[in-house]
């Protein structure tokens, strides 16, 4: 089941949508915080997403670009300002397809499913996973915040992909030891202090201090 994130703030069109594509078996998440619009596309992983231009705080392009920065999901724009000028922007700022309102619910439906069958049948989902406003990009190996962005090494990667995907816990060292070198076998436990050393000092010079924290004789945890 193809999962979409819908950002309209008309509850009327919004809720229209929803039920409408849930009557085609897509799952659809209506955006809730307007200002953390980048924070529920992480959380919500979708594989499209469908965007109003006119939104609280920032609008619609606002968004597409920052997504663009993380990700290829497909995105379309639904607005009733479908002159030229804005069909251009949308594009430019990185839109699959532009859909002016008021539109035929089934025209909508014909030209997402043609959307996701352009892009999953010879392409993947980037993975993006986010903690606090900082995401990271998994197949490009990098993590924004607040614009700011770090290159990762692999070893890098690996111990933040570990620390998000368990961010509700504490990861062992031993854990991480494991992701690191893919090995069982015993590894200097003062290599991986190292390496979380290292990656500390990186993340605080974007603004990330006390990003990762150390439980004692435990192992590790996202502050």
């Amino acid at each position: 089941m193809y999962k979409i994130f819908l950002v309209e703030d008309d509850e009327t069109i919004a809720k229209m949508v929803k039920n409408h594509l849930e009557k085609w078996d897509y799952e659809v998440r209506i955006a809730q915080k307007f200002d953390r619009i980048m924070a529920e596309f992480a959380d919500y992983e979708p594989q499209l997403v469908l965007m109003d231009i006119g939104l609280p705080f920032y609008n619609g392009y606002h968004w597409c670009t920052q997504i663009r920065k993380v990700s290829n999901v497909p995105v379309v724009f639904l607005s009733s300002a479908a002159d030229n000028m804005n069909i251009v922007m949308a594009v430019t700022m990185g839109a699959d397809d532009f859909i002016a309102k008021p539109f035929d619910m089934q025209v909508l439906t014909v030209k997402i499913q043609a959307i996701l069958r352009r892009s999953y049948d010879f392409a993947g989902n980037s993975s993006v996973l986010e903690h606090k406003g900082a995401m990271l990009n998994i197949s490009e190996a990098e993590l924004s915040y607040e614009g700011e962005s770090l290159e990762l090494t692999k070893n890098e990667l690996k111990i933040l992909q570990t620390l998000f995907e368990n961010k509700a816990s504490i990861v062992t060292r031993d854990t991480l030891m494991t992701k690191l070198w893919e090995s069982d076998t015993y590894v200097d436990e003062n290599t991986l202090s190292v390496n979380v050393n290292r990656l500390r000092k990186k993340l605080a010079s974007i603004g990330l201090s006390d990003f990762i924290i150390t439980k004692k004789g435990i192992g590790y945890k996202l502050g």
